[in-house]
């Protein structure tokens, strides 16, 4: 080695080496870069769908909030409560497991929720803590004060009480984690 590559501390053979692995280096990582930058691109571009849905829900109740009484707003999400009872069948089985008898309407509704009775009072809780609302289209909007989607959810469960028991059950929320509360939870009154 001579004093020149000396002072670098290394000979071509070690500098042709490092070189190779230091460009190796950053074509892995630009490559990765890519791959990652590709993804999220891609993620973007395969959801212009939950974009449009995003828009459409936060238009929707910005509109209702605006543009409706609340008498009016809550009825509206009372048909998308009833609804969505009708749409989804474990929803349908509880009552239908409940049909005629409220003992057997609170031990059907445990397989999802928790409930118990005190007095007319019907309880029925997504748990004592909850970190997310289970509804996915309220994930489409942000929570308002007095947020009228929980109407929706209400009616839902006035629904099933009505169709087990084949008879008005009135339903109220308790609390609700769009509304500020730790959980969801409502009360059907079966006087």
């Amino acid at each position: 080695m001579n004093n020149r590559q000396e002072s670098f501390g290394m000979d071509r053979k070690q500098f042709f080496v490092t070189s190779v692995k230091g460009a190796v280096g950053c074509c892995a990582l630009a490559l990765f870069d890519g791959v990652a930058r590709a993804q999220a691109a891609e993620q973007t571009a395969a959801d212009p769908e939950k974009i449009f849905t995003q828009n459409w829900m936060e238009d929707l109740f910005d509109t209702m909030y605006q543009d409706l009484d609340e008498k009016t707003r809550v009825q509206l999400m009372a048909g998308c409560g009833r609804g969505c009872f009708r749409r989804f069948a474990f929803k349908q089985e509880i009552a239908r497991l409940g049909k005629g008898n409220v003992d057997r309407l609170l031990e059907a509704y445990k397989h999802n929720f928790e409930v118990w009775r005190d007095g007319t009072l019907v309880h029925i809780r997504y748990g004592r803590v909850n970190k997310q609302c289970y509804c996915p289209a309220a994930r489409y909007h942000p929570a308002k004060p007095n947020d009228m989607h929980c109407e929706c959810t209400r009616a839902t469960h006035q629904t099933i009480f009505e169709t087990a028991l084949e008879r008005p059950v009135p339903a109220k929320i308790v609390e609700t984690l769009r509304r500020g509360g730790t959980t969801c939870h409502f009360v059907a009154d079966i006087a």
